[in-house]
């Protein structure tokens, strides 16, 4: 599945529809991948306080009940977390998919379980170290950490940072690596596991032929990018910055249009295409 698409800027995803309507006529089934925070709810200060927009969550609903689609939310948020904030999709991954949620049952990946211990002991120690500094915040996401800092005063970014690399460089016994996103420093498991390793195994299941999309916008999801593509659909909501994803959107409002579209339209082509296939060729 994954594919080999060389990072550049990516196209305005309305001035490439009659590529996207022959990559969904090609197909047979629909896989929608989405992340949370950026793409199906907008960035806030206070990431407690965030939420799909009403647009969002009614399209995610009416996709997840179309015959013919799945639906999967993939999100750097923990999974009981990401669970409580978006209903519909029949498959969270939480933790940049090291859980994952499918058919009813929750793995976890057993690299991760072992570290989790490592990971609550940064916590702790960067809820120490941190706490001079205003409006830093520390979320122990039990599998990964996460240290926000949006709402730190400029002059003292760089002091979180240095802290944090700090503290997992000293404490994290070689087992823990860090990351940056929006804003934040992610640590967790340093081992090769990211979303688009969990979007490849959520496509695994699918039938062939599946039409898979992703969307989202940060760092994180440039794995799951080049998971899906050239192959698939990856759509990067904001800056037109070089991607692994083929198309982009602006904001969560464009995403709700689009999946909308999906919805509406896309599935109409997959069904098209389907139904050809059942069809003898004297008659198509």
């Amino acid at each position: 599945m994954a594919g080999t698409r060389t990072e550049s800027p990516p196209a305005p995803l309305e001035d490439r529809i009659p590529e996207i309507r022959a990559t969904l006529e090609r197909a047979a089934g629909l896989l929608v991948c989405l992340d949370f925070d950026g793409t199906l709810a907008p960035i806030v200060e206070e990431p407690d306080a965030a939420a799909p927009t009403d647009r969002n969550r009614e399209a995610v609903t009416a996709l997840a009940r179309t015959p013919g689609v799945t639906t999967a939310v993939v999100s750097g948020r923990a999974l009981a977390d990401v669970r409580g904030r978006i209903d519909g999709p029949e498959i969270y991954a939480g933790n940049h998919g090291l859980e994952l949620v499918r058919n009813g049952a929750v793995a976890v990946h057993p690299v991760a379980r072992k570290r989790a211990a490592t990971v609550e002991r940064i916590c702790a120690t960067l809820e120490t170290a941190l706490a001079s500094v205003p409006n830093a915040r520390v979320e122990n996401k039990r599998l990964t950490g996460t240290v926000h800092f949006r709402s730190v005063p400029a002059a003292a970014e760089g002091v979180v940072r240095r802290l944090t690399r700090r503290v997992v460089d000293r404490f994290g016994d070689d087992e823990l690596e860090l990351s940056t996103g929006k804003r934040i420093l992610e640590f967790g498991p340093d081992f090769p596991w990211g979303k688009g390793n969990a979007v490849e195994l959520i496509a695994a299941d699918e039938p062939p032929e599946t039409a898979v999309v992703y969307v989202g916008d940060d760092v994180t999801d440039e794995s799951a990018f080049r998971a899906v593509e050239p192959d698939g659909i990856g759509v990067r909501v904001g800056h037109d910055d070089p991607t692994a994803a083929s198309y982009r959107l602006g904001d969560p409002a464009d995403v709700a249009s689009f999946l909308s579209w999906l919805e509406a339209t896309g599935t109409e082509l997959i069904d098209r295409s389907s139904r050809r296939d059942t069809v003898p060729t004297e008659i198509q």
